[in-house]
Formats: C-alpha cells, sequence, structure tokens
C-alpha cells in the first residue's frame, strides 16, 4: 500500500489552474473513490482506468484505492484526468517508478484498451505550464493534441499514443522506448480570403469596409436581397493585418476551449456567422461548465451577423456591453469565467421585411407600420454602439454584366495596414478603442470640423457616445489619408455614416 502524487490541469474560463492528483492504497474491501467536487465524466473515469490498466498487462490493486483532485473547492470535468489517475495507481502499487513524476504534468482520456484519446483545451494548458517559468517542467498528452500544444514557444511537449507506451517511457532503458518532444510550429497560416476584386461596383460600400478594416469599427450594411453584404463581409477578413504572437496564442487558446481550433489555421484571423436562430448562450457563452460563445471565438477576427433584426432582440441585446469592454463574464453561483472577445461586429440587414424599400428594380410591399416594426427590432442602445451604416445599393445590369476588375485586397490591405501601424505608433491600440481621455488629446479636429461636428449634433441630437464614435470615425479617415489633422473633409465623411445611423434608428 501506497501514496503517489502527480499533477494535472483544470479548465476555468481561459485559464487553467493546477490540479493535484494524489492517489492513495489501502488495505480493506476493494473500491475505488474519487474525491475533489469531480463532474460525472471524471468519476466515470474509475471504469476506464480499471479496464485501461488491466488491458494494458498491468495489475489492478485489489485494495480500497482512494483519489483526490486538489484543491477540492475547483471544478473538475472531462476525461483529461484518466492518465493520471492510472499512472498514480500504478506509481502507488510499486508498478511504476517515481522518481520522475514530479518533473511532469499528465492530461489524456483512456479508452478501455489503453489507448490515450485527444482531450479539449491542450493549449490553454500549455500556456498555464509555460507561464510557470519552469523549463525543467514537461508535459504529457495524447499524440493528437501535441502539435496544438507546441505552439507556446519553449514548450516541453511528449505525445503518447497508449498509457503503456507513457510507462515504457518511464521504466525502459532502451532509448529509443522513451516519449520524443514536439518542437514547437510557429508557421502561421498565409490564409485564403476571398478577394475584393471579385466585387463589382458598391464603390462606397468598399470605402467604409476599408475604413472599418483601418481603425476597427463595427458597422450595419442595410440593403436589398443580392446587392452583396455578405460577399462584402466575408472579405473583410482579408483586408486586416496579420496577427502578432501574443494575439495569435489568445485567439487560438480560446478556440481550443471552444474544442474548434485548427492548427493549419494559426494566426489567421476567425470569421464567424452564426446563424440567427443563435440563442443569448451560443453567442456570448455560458453552460454549467462556461465555454466560450461566437464572440469569444471570434476574437481579434471578425463577427458577422446576417439578417440581423431575423436575431431575437434578447440575444442581440447581450452584445452591449463586450462590444465596448472587450471581454465577457460569465457567472455562476460559485465562480466566474472571464473570456477575451476583442471582435470586431459586421452586420447586414434589409431595409424592410419583403427587402426591397427604396430600390428601383421592385416595388416595396410593406406598410409603414411593419417597416417601423422590423426596423424597431434593433434597439437604440445597440445602433448607438455601432459606428457605421452603410447603405449597398443594388447593382444595375450595366454594373453587373461590366467585365472591369475590381481594386483587390492586397491593394486594399496594403494601406489599411499603413493606417494601423501610424495609429500603434501613436497610440498603441486601434482607433475604435481609443479611451474618452485618448479621443480628447488624440482626435481634436480643426476649427471649421468643430464647427461642422457641432452642428451635426444639434440637429441629429447626438449622445455622448455617439459624438464620441464620430471623433474616432474621423481619426481613422484622417490616418487613412496620412494626415495628423483631422479636417472638415474627415469629419464630413464620418458624419454621413453617424446620419444614416440616426435616420435608419
Amino acid at each position: 500500500m501506497g501514496l503517489a502524487v502527480l499533477r494535472s490541469r483544470a479548465l476555468a474560463g481561459l485559464a487553467a489552474p493546477a490540479v493535484t492528483v494524489e492517489v492513495h492504497l489501502a488495505n480493506g474491501l476493494p473500491a475505488f473513490t474519487i474525491v475533489g467536487l469531480a463532474e460525472a465524466e471524471v468519476r466515470e473515469s474509475r471504469d476506464r482506468v480499471r479496464a485501461a490498466i488491466h488491458n494494458s498487462g498491468f495489475d489492478f490493486p485489489a485494495g480500497r484505492v482512494t483519489v483526490n483532485l486538489a484543491p477540492a473547492d475547483l471544478p473538475k470535468e472531462s476525461g483529461r484526468f484518466d492518465l493520471p489517475i492510472a499512472l498514480g495507481i500504478l506509481a502507488a502499487s510499486g508498478q511504476l517508478p517515481t522518481t520522475e513524476l514530479d518533473r511532469y504534468e499528465f492530461a489524456g482520456e483512456l479508452s478501455l484498451s489503453g489507448a490515450l484519446r485527444p482531450v479539449r483545451a491542450s493549449l490553454a494548458m500549455s500556456y498555464a505550464i509555460h507561464q510557470l517559468g519552469d523549463s525543467q517542467r514537461a508535459f504529457i498528452l495524447p499524440k493528437a493534441n501535441a502539435a496544438e500544444a507546441a505552439l507556446v514557444g519553449d514548450a516541453k511537449i511528449y505525445p503518447a499514443e497508449s498509457l503503456l507506451q507513457v510507462c515504457a517511457h518511464f521504466t525502459s532503458n532502451d532509448p529509443s522506448a522513451r516519449l520524443t518532444r514536439t518542437l514547437s510550429s510557429t508557421n502561421k497560416s498565409t490564409g485564403h480570403y476571398p478577394d475584393f476584386s471579385d466585387v463589382k461596383g458598391q464603390h462606397l460600400a468598399r470605402r467604409a469596409m476599408e475604413i472599418a478594416a483601418a481603425g476597427g469599427h463595427s458597422a450595419l450594411m442595410v440593403g436589398p436581397p443580392g446587392a452583396g453584404k455578405s460577399m462584402l463581409a466575408n472579405r473583410l477578413p482579408g483586408l486586416l493585418p496579420p496577427m502578432n504572437d501574443a494575439e495569435s496564442l489568445e485567439t487560438a487558446a480560446v478556440q481550443s476551449l471552444g474544442g474548434s481550433f485548427n492548427v493549419d489555421h494559426w494566426g489567421r484571423r476567425p470569421f464567424r456567422a452564426p446563424h440567427h436562430t443563435a440563442s443569448a448562450v451560443a453567442l456570448v457563452g455560458g453552460g454549467g461548465q462556461p465555454r466560450p460563445g461566437e464572440i469569444s471565438l471570434a476574437n481579434h477576427g471578425v463577427l458577422f451577423l446576417d439578417e440581423l433584426p431575423e436575431f431575437d432582440r434578447k440575444v442581440l441585446e447581450v452584445l452591449r456591453e463586450p462590444l465596448e469592454s472587450g471581454h465577457i463574464t460569465i457567472s455562476r453561483a460559485a465562480r466566474q469565467s472571464i473570456f477575451p472577445c476583442h471582435f470586431q461586429l459586421i452586420a447586414a440587414m434589409n431595409p424592410c421585411p419583403c427587402g426591397y424599400l427604396g430600390d428601383s428594380r421592385k416595388n416595396c410591399r410593406c406598410t409603414p407600420e411593419s417597416i417601423a416594426r422590423y426596423q424597431g427590432k434593433i434597439s437604440g442602445p445597440l445602433l448607438d454602439r455601432i459606428d457605421m451604416l452603410v447603405s449597398v445599393a443594388a447593382l444595375s445590369t450595366d454594373e453587373i454584366l461590366r467585365s472591369e476588375i475590381s481594386e483587390s485586397s492586397a491593394v486594399i490591405a496594403e494601406r489599411v495596414t499603413t493606417a494601423r501601424t501610424r495609429q500603434h505608433t501613436r497610440q498603441q491600440k486601434n482607433n475604435a478603442a481609443l479611451t474618452v481621455k485618448e479621443i480628447e488629446s488624440l482626435c481634436a479636429p480643426e476649427a471649421d470640423a468643430e464647427n461642422l461636428l457641432r452642428a451635426a449634433m444639434n440637429k441629429l441630437q447626438w449622445s455622448a457616445r455617439a459624438y464620441h464614435r464620430v471623433l474616432k470615425l474621423a481619426r481613422t479617415i484622417a490616418d487613412l489619408a496620412h494626415t495628423e489633422q483631422i479636417s472638415s473633409a474627415h469629419i464630413a465623411e464620418a458624419i454621413q455614416y453617424r446620419r444614416a445611423l440616426s435616420t435608419h434608428s
């Protein structure tokens, strides 16, 4: 009879707190008990671990087995603790040496045959181990998770295919039987985004998308069916500059938590387009064991909401705070989970239920009451948080049939990157993220421009938030024009987007 102590990781939002797996063997009637606030899938590991140990050629101890997952007040979920529990039982029963176990952390779900199955959020766990600053701490996990976990620089990742292979790593004198470290792979995806050269006409909408990309601004496109709203939104990620290492790691960690991360997309800007039937939990995250929603899975990328009025109004209202704060806090009775959500919102809608209000091709069949009811599904407070409203008119027959080649994404992206470089040199962030104090110091317009803005505010009865958003929008337009001064022309263009927003609401 004996005691073995191993290390693993739990999940709490984006964090992966340390868990100590203590295994104690004692005399008595055969029993297998797991304590430490374990969820159902962790308690079920008793049967998986027992079968995996037998089928790997080891003996399961006949006495009383007690497994403690500490700290006791931290919820434990998923099958990630199967591997450390099995190794702890083997070590406590003397079938596995304990001399090297304290240099490793373990995670992995076991099949009944002893094979290791992949687990969720291996990147988040690897990143947490890396933050310890212990260069000797290594991480053993399923082979299917190795490439993802190794994205963390300098992480010591050792993939394994089975429980037997992990045991051989600690018991065999043959060097070839030991696990081989997976080296970090930081080659970022170049991405294969749809190109803006596919878009015919729509010069005003293309200009608006360029401004939105340059400053990180949110936008709402309004136009009849088939005008190209979705086409424009799908091409926006191709205008955004590549993510830096910190952004790439944070984005990948969030997607790893959601189980949707693809190593081949490392460093690629996410583009999320949930259906309008999505619930509030699907959009912002939640659940008994909180998981990230669409706004977090779109972190450092684009969240596209097509057919905006078709979303439930209560679902849309949950976007208001994350749009400004850049994070979402999921509160439960015992704990809170915080997920980042620095997303760029791009939305699209028809002007009326039938879609043809103001269209020269077809007559609108909607009554004024139905139009007001349809547009009223988007609340004033939410519209107030959207920077731009972009009118996307239907193309004429000549424009559709014209063989003219439009400006490519690469050309526009070069201008966007130059504008963003100016912003980060000046303030270390995008213009859309400027605070009130920063707006006052960095977005002061010229005298004529200030008079123009004051007149617009008085006429359109703007809120303080709308005033600040116009200044941030004008700051981006000035950056695209390579000038530090915000002139009347920059303010006038910014006002047009906010004026349309006010008129629409």
